[in-house]
């Protein structure tokens, strides 16, 4: 095992895998669909302060980019048949406002392996075969409660993939700043808004077909990560005054 497999294995993936079991283990009904919420929820928690920093970090660069339009209408039009001067213009009127594109990247690069490894914690589910990933202190449990509310877990939902699909359509339409492509100051800029219009129905779409290739223990993570998402994103907007108006779809 290399060091990034260990690292991955030993500093990510066994410490949710064992909130998991330990969660489970302390409900009355060792409900998994409980602990699933719980795991999903205090492992937001945990993230909330660098997902505040990103939301600063981007709503700091679309106040300066708004004071710019002029400027860059004008590198635009000076410019506009050489596309290579006009993206180095463009980077240089960025760094004197003080822009970084890249400044709320960190944040979200922080937050990903610690999800892609809660995503393997609830695909490969509990059971004899995956509790040699316990701790020496972690019980295995007796008894689990697969079925939430009807659903087995430990198949694929329909119902859950929808409602995954629909939170998804839900966060990305309302909570996801976008450029209105009527007013995009360049092709560019246009092509993004155009992109970030189309993939509002796209993921939704996506999520609910991959709901029907796997468990349903992880179609109810994603339902639980994106309603807390949205709250998130509702709270962020109010405390920072972010602007709210849903993009013109």
């Amino acid at each position: 095992m290399n060091i990034f497999s260990w690292t991955y294995n030993e500093l990510l993936f066994r410490p949710l895998f064992n909130l998991l079991v330990g969660i489970t283990n302390i409900l009355p009904s060792h409900s998994v669909g409980w602990a699933i919420i719980g795991v999903t929820i205090i492992v937001r928690l945990v993230l909330l302060p660098s997902a505040l920093h990103q939301a600063k970090a981007l709503q700091k660069n679309q106040d300066k980019m708004g004071k710019l339009q002029k400027e860059l209408k004008l590198i635009k039009e000076q410019y506009k048949d050489d596309k290579a001067k006009q993206a180095e213009e463009t980077m240089l009127l960025y760094r004197k406002a003080g822009i970084n594109p890249a400044s709320g990247c960190l944040p979200l690069l922080i937050q990903l392996p610690i999800l892609i490894a809660l995503y393997r914690v609830f695909y490969i589910g509990l059971g004899s075969e995956t509790f040699q990933y316990l701790y020496p202190f972690t019980t295995a449990p007796e008894v689990l409660q697969t079925v939430f509310f009807g659903i087995q877990l430990t198949e694929p939902s329909l119902l859950l993939g929808i409602i995954a699909g629909i939170g998804q359509f839900v966060l990305m339409r309302f909570f996801t700043p976008t450029q209105n492509t009527s007013a995009a100051t360049d092709e560019s800029a246009q092509m993004m808004a155009m992109m970030q219009k189309n993939m509002t129905y796209f993921f939704p779409a996506m999520t609910v077909f991959i709901a029907l290739q796997v468990p349903a223990a992880l179609s109810l993570y994603w339902v639980a990560s994106t309603v807390f998402a949205i709250l998130q994103q509702y709270i962020v907007k109010r405390t920072l005054h972010l602007s709210s108006n849903p993009p013109a779809l």
